[in-house]
Parts: structure tokens; C-alpha cells; sequence
């Protein structure tokens, strides 16, 4: 379970935690829906990263069973006491987060006195501690995380949020007062119940016969799986989850010491996606996965600055305007870089590419509508490469300076330079004086800065 911060606690004794009443319930419960957990691990507040977490009581070999949890204890809108009028008026609950009927079902069976999911969900009586971003005032958010992307992203999520009750969800309920009460389901649960399914829900994997990529695949909607959203996150994680047609399974993925803590992975999620959806980060510099984005439209202004006169500027539009229309950038588009280079080979390239262009290479890829690549494995190749942290120092000179310029412009974003964070970083005096909600914002800035950093170093020659 994600907290204020993925940290070490005070060693303690390693007990199971029997004085926890809510986890001794809970665990009763398992042993009534016949969930099963392995004699191997235990569920305790000590020696864990942040709040419950696994341990394990004895070495565990790798491709152990660590739990297994039948379908008919997974809590979604199937399994809810609401299950039959979220059926039958499905229709009316489609919105863009394809989340309403999970959120009206846990409305439901988290405020139900006699609900059957009473012993999971009473292991959360206060879902702000999550401390996901959107619960932190407008004035934090500006102030620890101006930069990162995230106060942007919260901003639209709150906005959907309210959207999505107000339109969908309050008139749903007023037309079933028997189950719900807009006085007790309020906007304010609904929106931390939105922060519980983003920090602990889980997708199954959409199965593909054809084992093609479908864009137009609809997901399967999110789900609670208790026992499985116990385990903390780490990249390097030890543990996965596994879906069976009659339950799911907790499977060590390699050899577990005796004392160490079991890990799930959320995914190869950056830091700034972590704290964004789960309310915490890993210590910077320990996550492999974390990126930096530079805006397409950051790249755009970079390349206005390198113009010398007006009919330059108009040649630059006439670019911009066909990767528009190739659709390599856009409104909202981003390139993402990580710790080996580019993530977006393809839209990166091809961005450089045309904007560096003379007048004449331009005009000719104008008369031929584009250009086709004959041999497209070899092409992605030759991207990747060219943008990877070995390639960046070779690319030619007018495009590091694109590249460099706006790594520049994105790193004026932050309120704090990169020195100041370092040594917020360096000096454990100030860390420690440093609020959970301080030291995550931290790490996810150094994570980014960094990356985009050594962006700058790497493209640095291409400048004048």
C-alpha cells in the first residue's frame, strides 16, 4: 500500500501485528472468501517501506505462490451488492473515465454498515492519506512541482472529476435514493474514492489471439484486489501478479530472503507518474524508469529563436504545419526522454529532421507528400540510435542546438534551479526537515532535471 513516501521505517521487530484489529479482521475475511496466503510471508506495518506491506517469514524460492484470490473476491461492479441496477443502466453511466460504475459501487459498500467488502475497504478510513497531488492545495502544488507536469495534470483531473459526478453520477443516484444519498456519497468521496482506484485498482491484461496492437481495443475496467494492493512498489520488484480463468496469483519472480519485503511494479512508472497516481516516489536516483518531457511545442519555440527574418519564420510555419498534419507533434504533445536517450524515436527525428531542412530539401518533401522509408525496421534502428545517449553527441549541429536550446527552456520551468535541489539532496540536515509532500516533490524534479541535464551536455557543442 502507497503512503507519504517510499522509505525505510525503524527496524522493528518483524512481528505479524497482531494488536492491528484491522488487519487481524481483514485477515479473517481472506480465510472466509478462501483467499489463500502463503505460510511463507506475512502482512505487517514493521520493517515495511510505507504503511502494510509483505514480508517474507523464510527464504522463498522463485515461482512461489505467495496468495491466490478467487474471482468471486474481487470487489468491481460485478461483485457489488449494487451489481444488478449498474447492469441493468449501464448505458447511462459511460463517461471518459470508464470508471463510474466501479466508483458508485464503492460509494455504496464503503459507507454500508453491514457491506460483505466491509473488513478489506475498513483498511482505509481515510483515503486522504493516499496523499495523492490533487489533495494538496493549488498554492503546494505550484510551489514543489511547478515544472513537472503534474499541477497541469491534476488540474484537468479535478475538472473531470467534478464534470463527471455532477453530469453523470449525482443524477444516478438521486433516481436510486435507496442506495444512494448525494448528502453522504458527496463530491469530496467520490474524489478520494478516485484517488484509492488510481493508487490501488488493477486492469487485467486484455487478451489478443492475433497478438496485434488494436487501437481501437476497448480495456477491461479496473478492479480492487484485495490482498494484492498490500504490496508496496519498487522497479526492481521481486513479486507479480498473475491472472487464471479462476483466480489470481502473487508469484515470486526470483529468490526472496527471509525478512526481506516482497515488491509488486505498478509498471515501468516515471516519478512524476508515481506521485501522480499514487501518492508517493521512490528515492531519486533509484528509479530506473524515471523520463523528462520536453514539449513539442517548447521545440517549436526553440527553433522561432534560431530564425533570422520574416520569411524564415514563415518557412518555419509551413514545417510545423505539415508535422501537424504528419501528426509527429501536436497541442499537447511531448517528446520523452530517459535515462538512455529518447522515448519517442520516431516523432523526435522526424521533428529534426523537417525543421532543419534547407528551403530546397523542404519543397521536394513537399511535391512528394512526405517521403517513404523502403525498409521501416532499419529506419526505427537508425532513430533509436541516433537519440540514444551515444548517439546524441554525433547528431549534426544544428540539430543538438535545437535539442540543446530547448532542454534550456524546459529546465527555466522549475522554480528552483538543479544546484539548489542537489543540495537539498546532499545535505541530510536539511533533508530531514524536508514534509513527506517536500521530499516527494524532490525526488520527482531531480529525476526529470537530471535527464534533462544531461540532454543539455550531450547537445552542448551544437550551440554557437
Amino acid at each position: 500500500m502507497a503512503a507519504d513516501a517510499k522509505r525505510p521505517k525503524r527496524e522493528g521487530d518483524g512481528a505479524p501485528g497482531a494488536a492491528d484489529e484491522p488487519l487481524q479482521t481483514f485477515l479473517r475475511w481472506c480465510g472466509e472468501v478462501r483467499l489463500k496466503l502463503s505460510d511463507k510471508v506475512y502482512l505487517s506495518k514493521e520493517r515495511t517501506v510505507a504503511e502494510y506491506g509483505m514480508l517474507a517469514k523464510e527464504d522463498i524460492e522463485q515461482g512461489h505462490v505467495l496468495f491466490s484470490i478467487p474471482r468471486n473476491a474481487l470487489l468491481h461492479q460485478g461483485t457489488s451488492t449494487t451489481k444488478k441496477v449498474l447492469e441493468e443502466e449501464k448505458g447511462c453511466l459511460e463517461s471518459s473515465s470508464g470508471w463510474v460504475p466501479l466508483l458508485l459501487a464503492l460509494m455504496y459498500e464503503y459507507t454500508c454498515a453491514e457491506s460483505y467488502w466491509k473488513p478489506y475497504l475498513s483498511l482505509w478510513p481515510d483515503f486522504r492519506k493516499l496523499d495523492h497531488p490533487m489533495f494538496w492545495s493549488k498554492e503546494e502544488r505550484e510551489r514543489l512541482l511547478k515544472g513537472t507536469g503534474i499541477p497541469e495534470a491534476v488540474d484537468t483531473d479535478l475538472t473531470n472529476i467534478q464534470k463527471e459526478y455532477n453530469d453523470t453520477v449525482l443524477p444516478f443516484m438521486r433516481s436510486h435514493p435507496e442506495l444512494w444519498d448525494p448528502e453522504r456519497h458527496s463530491l469530496e468521496l467520490y474524489q478520494s474514492l478516485v484517488a484509492f482506484v488510481m493508487a490501488y485498482s488493477f486492469q487485467e491484461p486484455v487478451e489478443d489471439e492475433d497478438d496485434n496492437d488494436d487501437e481501437n481495443e476497448v480495456p477491461n475496467p479496473p478492479m480492487m484486489v484485495p490482498m494484492a494492493d498490500m504490496l508496496n512498489h519498487v522497479c526492481n520488484h521481486n513479486a507479480n501478479l498473475e491472472y487464471t480463468p479462476d483466480c489470481l496469483k502473487m508469484v515470486a519472480v526470483r529468490p526472496i530472503r527471509k525478512g526481506e519485503e516482497i515488491f509488486n511494479t505498478y509498471g515501468q512508472m516515471a516519478n512524476w507518474q508515481l506521485l501522480h497516481m499514487y501518492g508517493f516516489t521512490e528515492p531519486f536516483p533509484t528509479n530506473s524508469n524515471d523520463t523528462a518531457d520536453i514539449k513539442t511545442s517548447t521545440v517549436y519555440t526553440a527553433a522561432v529563436q534560431e530564425t533570422q527574418s520574416e520569411a524564415e519564420q514563415h518557412h518555419l510555419v509551413e514545417k510545423w504545419k505539415m508535422l501537424c498534419e504528419m501528426e509527429m507533434v501536436g497541442e499537447k504533445g511531448v517528446f520523452v526522454f530517459g535515462k538512455n536517450g529518447s522515448l519517442t524515436d520516431t516523432e523526435l527525428y522526424t521533428t529534426l529532421k523537417v525543421l532543419c531542412m534547407s528551403k530546397e530539401e523542404f519543397k521536394e518533401l513537399q511535391a512528394n507528400e512526405g517521403w517513404q522509408e523502403d525498409d521501416g525496421d532499419d529506419e526505427d534502428s537508425k532513430m533509436a540510435q541516433a537519440l540514444s545517449l551515444e548517439g546524441l553527441p554525433a547528431l549534426a549541429p544544428e540539430w543538438k542546438r535545437l535539442l540543446h536550446v530547448a532542454a534550456n527552456l524546459t529546465m527555466d520551468q522549475y522554480l528552483e534551479d538543479m544546484d539548489s535541489d542537489c543540495r537539498l539532496l546532499e545535505e541530510p540536515g536539511a533533508l530531514a526537515k524536508l514534509s513527506p509532500r517536500e521530499r516527494n516533490a524532490l525526488n520527482v524534479r531531480l529525476g526529470q532535471k537530471s535527464i534533462l541535464h544531461h540532454l543539455q551536455q550531450l547537445t552542448q557543442h551544437g550551440t554557437a
